[in-house]
């Protein structure tokens, strides 16, 4: 059974940093590409960065030159920095599998495509 769990979440002041996990389990891990998403209600789901099994990154125009997307094959866990930190940042992060990434894009095969839970993170002014 596939499974994804995400962790690092919190409240930080504007300027700071977290560090999100994604722990996966019940897949070939290498051979999927990952990534991060994020979530404010009411609103559309935005991509926040990507990481394919050859180690091509992607990223959202927003968090470019901030955030730093890494994975850990041999540990099965998906990794996102986020530094300098903003208020817009705010929202529900969620960690995301796939067969493959067409930039922030995940592309959607049937019984192919997971999600985590989520972890929320806070960004005060």
């Amino acid at each position: 059974q596939v499974q994804l769990t995400e962790s690092g979440g919190g409240s930080v002041q504007a300027g700071g940093s977290l560090r999100l996990s994604c722990a996966a389990s019940g897949y070939t891990f290498s051979r999927y590409c990952m990534g991060w998403f994020r979530e404010v209600p009411g609103k559309e789901r935005e991509g926040v960065a990507t990481v394919d099994r050859g180690s091509s990154t992607h990223y959202g125009d927003s968090v470019k030159g901030r955030f730093t997307i890494s994975r850990d094959n041999a540990k099965s866990t998906l990794f996102l920095q986020m530094n300098s930190l903003k208020p817009e940042d705010t929202a529900m992060y969620y960690c995301a599998a796939a067969p493959a990434c067409a930039g922030l894009f995940m592309i959607r095969v049937s019984g192919q495509e997971y999600w985590g839970q989520g972890t929320q993170v806070t960004v005060s002014s």
